[in-house]
């Protein structure tokens, strides 16, 4: 039988870490490096969508993804002191997500988003630390190397069949997000002014654009297991490469580059608008 006294510290305990989870909330310098967060974010996008539209041109480009866009600000003047920045503002805007998930909503599926975007955020974190400290990395060898590792067993083809069909619906929920601008949802008023048409516009097609490569990235995925093939998923980068491949896929290639690009825009603009 449970100690009414233990009973009362176990609440008193949970209690506590909700009022330090609400501080943490109220504290204006983690909202502030959480927007912060989406601008790191967007930058990042913007460096993307630049990469695939050289790619699309033949002018090089390097790899279209987020370590090949991190690897670019590595490499500018005042680089590793940006991406230091962009690693607290992404692990920021993570434990923004993190108190999303204990303190918001109710309905499962808004934490369940929530909880996603955390991960998300955490390991972009993580990711542009490492590069700030001199570290590297391959998007594309990575993802091509966890899947080779995933098809030397059937039940690691079902992960990846698993993995290739949830991308395929997040492009498609991006995709949807895009065409119909329920986005804007995301925008709500928040005292800093009104969210402009510009912004509308660069969401819609930004959030289309980033769909369809999510798609395309999730049909790879599946590709390689199909075929046994783990070069097949290579990433972001072998998605775009793949839309360059296409009939008009240089055309095709420079129009998702620039969505990419706009989308980055509206990450910038959401650090403005969003509701925090």
């Amino acid at each position: 039988m449970r100690s009414p006294l233990r009973s009362r510290s176990a609440t008193g305990t949970a209690r506590s870490a909700s009022g330090a989870v609400g501080s943490a909330v109220d504290h204006p310098a983690l909202e502030w490096l959480a927007r912060a967060g989406f601008v790191m974010n967007g930058v990042v996008h913007l460096l993307i969508g630049w990469i695939a539209v050289r790619i699309a041109l033949g002018s090089g480009g390097g790899e279209a993804s987020n370590s090949g866009a991190l690897a670019q600000i590595a490499a500018a003047p005042g680089g590793q002191v940006m991406l230091w920045a962009g690693a607290a503002a992404f692990l920021a805007l993570g434990l923004w997500q993190v108190i999303e998930v204990l303190l918001g909503p109710e309905d499962a599926s808004d934490r369940l988003r929530a909880g996603a975007k955390a991960a998300v955020y955490v390991a972009l974190g993580l990711t542009t630390a490492r590069f700030a400290s001199g570290g590297g990395g391959s998007d594309s060898e990575t993802a091509s190397g966890a899947t080779a590792g995933l098809l030397g067993s059937g039940a690691g083809k079902v992960v990846l069949v698993v993995v290739g069909l949830v991308l395929l619906g997040v492009g498609a929920h991006h995709v949807y997000k895009g065409a119909t601008a329920k986005f804007v949802e995301d925008l709500e008023r928040t005292g800093r002014g009104e969210v402009g048409r510009a912004v509308v516009i660069a969401g819609r097609v930004g959030y289309v654009a980033k769909g369809v490569a999510l798609a395309i990235l999730g049909g790879l995925v599946i590709t390689a297991v199909v075929t046994a093939d783990p070069e097949k998923a290579g990433g972001l980068d072998a998605a775009l490469r793949t839309v360059g491949e296409q009939p008009f896929g240089q055309v095709l290639l420079v129009l998702t580059g620039a969505g990419i690009a706009l989308f980055g825009v509206y990450s910038i603009a959401r650090a403005r608008f969003a509701r925090m």
